[in-house]
């Protein structure tokens, strides 16, 4: 029997997240490195229309776990659901997503199946030994290390965003097969009720491929407006970030907190305003593809990780970066 790569999708308000199909994308090329399949594991409630999106992107099998009991995210339902198809399937490998619910998730279903579990991933291969071969960074990003869980199975890992390429559609169809878990309400100790979504709720920082932070150099709530504007600017898949400092000052709220205490992002340009660059800050976007920091300060640290940096005030360089990339955008 074919040794099998199993992914979990991630999605939110019936939505597949990007990571989705990222992880697909690296699941088939490593199937194809132990001669295995990939399948992809969808959890939800009516996710019929889901698992027909995620058709043709590389699984050989689509599986659904369809459950009133999962129309929320909550860790012991999900948990509970991926535990039971992995006792049905017993795959060799189970990707997931360094996402904010991921990282709640994973830790739980690792302990459930008493196997090892590589987290936050930048690289995902396969050893000379057919281990899976996992790089992770650790000591604020400043190590790469290669984790290996050579005994237990499956080996479970959880891949940063942003940080592979996404799977493209291809002709190859996959088979949808629904899997019947039963989630009592015994075996969950919390029900989630309702989500509160903010005014105006702009894509999540993990998943944007531009992402604009302020920093303490912002000097209020209300300068905040003008990386706003930025972010408008670049249009769809952007978010605005901002660092401990300014969270502390009670400029932005946490839930765009950018750092080891906040989230860890990776996306394709970074623009840093008016924020020094802690070891803190660093760690949460170090893999930025690209790198831009607006800072008056030319000793401040930020500099020496930037891709490009200029030394001026933000409030007179940011406003004319949004002009200009409203010019670009018209052209295109």
């Amino acid at each position: 029997m074919a040794k099998e790569i199993l992914v979990i999708a991630e999605q939110k308000d019936g939505r597949l997240k990007k990571i989705s199909f990222e992880l697909l994308c690296i699941g088939k090329k490593l199937a194809d490195k132990i001669g295995g399949t990939v399948s992809i594991l969808l959890l939800g409630y009516q996710v019929d229309k889901l698992a027909e999106e995620l058709d043709g992107y590389g699984a050989q099998k689509i599986l659904a776990v369809d459950s009133e009991a999962l129309k929320n995210y909550t860790n012991e339902s999900y948990a509970k659901a991926i535990v039971e198809v992995v006792k049905i399937r017993h795959p060799e490998i189970l990707l997931g997503g360094a996402t904010a619910s991921g990282k709640d998730l994973f830790p739980r279903v690792a302990a459930r199946l008493q196997t090892g579990l590589a987290s936050d991933c930048t690289s995902l291969d396969i050893s000379p030994e057919g281990l899976l071969l996992a790089q992770r960074p650790i000591f604020a990003g400043k190590i790469l290390v290669d984790a290996i869980i050579p005994e237990a199975r499956p080996q479970i890992a959880t891949l940063r965003p942003n940080v592979l390429p996404a799977a493209e559609k291809g002709s190859q169809k996959s088979e949808i097969e629904k899997i019947p878990v039963e989630i009592k309400p015994m075996d969950l100790k919390a029900i989630l009720k309702e989500t509160v979504k903010t005014a105006g709720e702009r894509i999540d920082l993990t998943e944007a491929s531009v992402i604009v932070s302020g920093g303490r150099g912002m000097a209020s709530q209300e300068n905040f407006k003008i990386l706003e504007e930025l972010a408008s600017a670049f249009g769809e898949g952007t978010a605005v970030g901002a660092s401990r400092s300014a969270v502390d000052s009670g400029f932005a709220p946490h839930d765009i907190q950018v750092g080891q205490t906040g989230k860890v992002v990776n996306p394709n340009l970074y623009i840093a305003c008016g924020i020094s660059g802690s070891i803190q800050h660093l760690a949460g976007m170090r893999t930025s593809k690209y790198i831009v920091a607006v800072n008056k300060d030319p000793e401040a640290p930020i500099f020496q990780l930037a891709d490009c940096g200029i030394v001026a005030d933000l409030f007179k360089i940011v406003p004319l970066l949004t002009e200009e990339v409203k010019k670009i955008k018209a052209q295109q």
